[in-house]
């Protein structure tokens, strides 16, 4: 299994809270039959992302763990008009090892209207938007037809391995299941902070998926949808609601402030 959000270094952000912790993060991955992890640390008001500093930090937890799970750079970037305007200038310092496929949260208050503006615009650039965890943001469960309408216009969707299994209550766990049902769901990653109450582990929501949808499902939301994403090619055939194929033309990026 791939591992698309985690947060395993230690001194970045909330996750893991020193080093012993992210080696214990990574060997209890490993066990879990994780081969891939991507460290995602938080992008936003309260964290600011450096990363170079975080691949330097990367290099030194690869080398402690060894050779599984493979360790790969990442982000979970927060939509915000400054961190849109770093994005810009370089997207690579924040997409999934390099790729165009970019982890974007949403804040817990309310969603800006011209938001839907804001991931247009991203994916006219050719970053590929995977919206995290909606099932546990309170917006999305109070407006669920926002994820409907913004996977149809192209975004990807990773929703948290515990939720699916009950671990963030029942809220959480409908709306993974109902998502699930409407096929608005592309990933499922373990939005890992710790090694006790959120662990990377995946093998459970693995399990689930297999006795619920059937093994071809579960390897694919688990195995190889992530596999495309840290390889940077697009989803299997069929699947990947976004079809570059369409054709649409390239516009600025702060287009949508100028309205």
């Amino acid at each position: 299994m791939i591992d698309i959000h985690s947060h395993p270094l230690a001194g970045v952000d909330d996750g893991a809270r020193s080093f012993e912790v992210s080696v214990e993060m990574c060997k209890i991955a490993a066990a879990d039959g994780i081969t891939h992890l991507v460290a995602t640390p938080h992008c936003n008001y309260e964290y600011s992302f450096d990363a170079e500093g975080n691949r330097a930090k990367l290099a030194e937890l690869q080398a402690a763990v060894g050779e599984s799970p493979q360790l790969l750079p990442g982000c979970d970037f927060h939509l915000s008009y400054d961190n849109i305007q770093l994005l810009v200038e370089d997207p690579k310092r924040f997409t999934i090892n390099g790729t165009d496929y970019l982890l974007v949260e949403f804040g817990d208050q309310f969603i800006p209207d011209q938001m839907d503006r804001v991931l247009y615009e991203m994916q006219c650039t050719s970053v590929q938007p995977i919206l995290t965890h909606p099932e546990r943001n309170p917006v999305f469960q109070q407006h669920p037809d926002l994820l409907y309408h913004w996977v149809t216009r192209g975004c990807l969707v990773q929703v948290t391995a515990k939720s699916y299994t009950g671990g963030f209550g029942r809220r959480a766990l409908h709306f993974s299941e109902l998502w699930l049902s409407q096929n608005l769901v592309h990933f499922f990653a373990s939005d890992a902070h710790d090694a006790q109450h959120r662990p990377p582990i995946l093998s459970e929501c693995h399990e689930k998926l297999k006795k619920e949808r059937g093994p071809e499902v579960a390897d694919l939301l688990l195995k190889h949808n992530p596999q495309a994403v840290i390889e940077g090619r697009p989803l299997p055939p069929g699947l990947d609601p976004f079809d570059p194929s369409r054709g649409r033309k390239k516009r600025s990026w702060f287009s949508f402030f100028q309205r």
